[in-house]
């Protein structure tokens, strides 16, 4: 944790709430957009209407946008926790569902999943969100948990007539780092059709807003933080929403690195430490995101592709082959689109350049033994 960047050094978490917080790995290498958010956010922590705390990141996949939203964390001292957004979120997606308890009597007589899922539920104690619980115990995605989760709502609402039933209110995960004072990454907002759940996410990451709950008004926690990570738009797809966006007080373009930014983390990640073939690795990772871009391929060449590659490379794989299996299949599949990535590589010198680390390779034999030790 980087003691120069913790917003409230008097606040005192619980042990589940420190463990939340995120760990730096020793590979971990803070970036210019990570330095420049931990800067300006504390600079203005304290100064009320300049407050800044919703940023949004937005830029390729890849790019070290959940990285840059975790290493928040560690710096500001909060637990992190994340939703992911997708297109058919409903309103008790943001806010949370109350859910009847049903008799043990019924329960026992449910399908095993819905029964082991219910169970859970009841027996949380609202440290964890619904959605979270699902996740694990069902072992399931986001999507598929608010989906089962309005399965059983259906479930026990159809297993309680003739009872006395007690209703309880489960939070979402927004509610709860909302309530709680956590850093949340809301992760691609963008892909939300309902023109009313953006409106209730709208006015929760107001700075002085709220929530309503069916159960209470819970109002925005002054530690709260709000990290939007967006892919960025390609043609066709469904721009941020503009009032989403309006209520964003920093924002970062997160593109690739510069090379020796890119060199410097692939040998932390790697420890591999090659320079003139991960310097080659590097320049035909670059040249391959421009020419995506510049040709609308929806696939990127990210950090990710370029880490892969040099590990897989550093362990003896062919740097040509291996180019396709970890890079430009990622990109795309489509022959066409392959043939105007592989004529840009021709034409800045570069399919040359990994022939001639492909030869050197093989003259020094395995590139384990450049592997740091």
């Amino acid at each position: 944790m980087n003691q120069d960047y913790v917003l409230s050094p008097a606040r005192q978490l619980t042990d589940a709430e420190k463990a939340l917080v995120w760990k730096k790995p020793p590979t971990h290498k803070a970036s210019e957009e990570e330095r420049r958010i931990c800067a300006e956010v504390k600079r203005n922590w304290n100064r009320g209407e300049m407050k800044i705390a919703n940023i949004l990141l937005e830029g390729d996949a890849g790019s070290g946008k959940t990285q840059v939203a975790k290493a928040l964390s560690a710096n500001f001292g909060l637990p992190y926790t994340k939703v992911t957004c997708f297109a058919d979120m409903d309103k008790s997606d943001i806010i949370g569902a109350i859910l009847p308890v049903i008799s043990s009597e019924r329960l026992e007589k449910l399908e095993p999943a819905d029964r082991t899922a219910l169970k859970a539920l009841y027996e949380s104690d609202g440290f964890q969100s619904a959605a979270g619980i699902l996740t694990d115990v069902l072992g399931i995605a986001p999507e598929q948990a608010a989906f089962k989760m309005k399965q059983l709502l259906k479930l026990a609402a159809e297993n309680t007539e003739g009872e006395a039933v007690e209703y309880r209110f489960y939070p979402s995960e927004i509610v709860r780092a909302y309530q709680n004072g956590y850093l949340l990454e809301i992760q691609e907002p963008n892909v939300i059709r309902d023109a009313a759940v953006l409106m209730a996410l709208n006015s929760a990451l107001e700075l002085d807003g709220s929530i309503n709950l069916p159960t209470e008004i819970v109002r925005r926690h002054p530690d709260f933080i709000a990290v939007i990570t967006t892919n960025r738009s390609y043609a066709g797809a469904r721009p941020l929403n503009e009032a989403l966006r309006d209520r964003v007080q920093h924002s970062e373009k997160m593109d690739l690195p510069t090379k020796e930014v890119m060199l410097e983390r692939a040998m932390a990640k790697t420890g591999y430490r090659n320079e003139r073939v991960l310097d080659v690795l590097a320049d035909t990772i670059i040249i391959l995101d421009k020419t995506a871009r510049a040709n609308a391929i929806k696939g990127v060449a990210g950090m990710r592709s370029y880490f892969y590659w040099a590990d897989a490379v550093a362990d003896g794989a062919s740097v040509k082959q291996s180019l396709y299996h970890k890079v430009i299949y990622k990109i795309t599949t489509d022959s066409e689109e392959i043939k105007l990535l592989e004529d840009a590589l021709a034409s800045h010198g570069l399919t040359a350049s990994l022939e001639e680390v492909e030869a050197q390779v093989k003259k020094n034999g395995t590139l384990k033994l450049w592997r740091s030790r």
